[in-house]
């Protein structure tokens, strides 16, 4: 069976960047399982899946746009220390949850002088080239209770 809108595929994953550097990976844990066509994984990502079937392993280069998007400056923000209730010791590299103004967001802070600190909102791969090996396990028809809901349940799609 090959990857098509409303299947379910498992695949193991080894991510890096243009370095590299090993960012993410399921090695010795479980594959990563989604359904296709839902938008459940980056973009250039779904779009390299689509015909492959069970065993298939490839390797595919994303660039920013199909990945995280680019870094936007609008996200970037300096705040006074004080801002930060709770946290004595803002540090580089720190992700702190902030109100934004969709609600919720991860923030990081990427610089600290005196008293500013400067919180960078966008994703953290956002404006990188992404590299992924991928492996294909296992490819299935989606469930009619996956379809409606456009996401997996569960490893074996049986959760209500």
């Amino acid at each position: 069976m090959q990857i098509a809108d409303n299947c379910v595929a498992s695949f193991h994953y080894t991510l890096t960047n243009t370095a590299g550097e090993v960012l993410d990976s399921s090695e010795g844990h479980e594959p990563l399982v989604y359904m296709h066509g839902g938008g459940n994984i980056i973009p250039g990502l779904e779009k390299a899946m689509l015909g492959k079937q069970a065993g298939d392993a490839f390797e595919v280069t994303i660039a920013p746009a199909e990945a995280y998007g680019e870094r936007d400056a609008k996200l970037i923000e300096r705040v006074p220390r004080r801002n930060l209730k709770g946290i004595p010791n803002p540090s580089v590299g720190m992700r702190l949850q902030a109100n934004g103004p969709n609600g919720p967001q991860v923030v990081t802070i990427t610089h600290v002088a005196g008293d500013v600190v400067t919180v960078d909102a966008n994703h953290a791969l956002a404006g990188e080239t992404l590299h992924f090996k991928v492996n294909v396990t296992e490819v299935r028809a989606a469930t009619e209770e996956e379809i409606a809901h456009g996401h997996v349940h569960g490893a074996g799609g049986h959760h209500h």
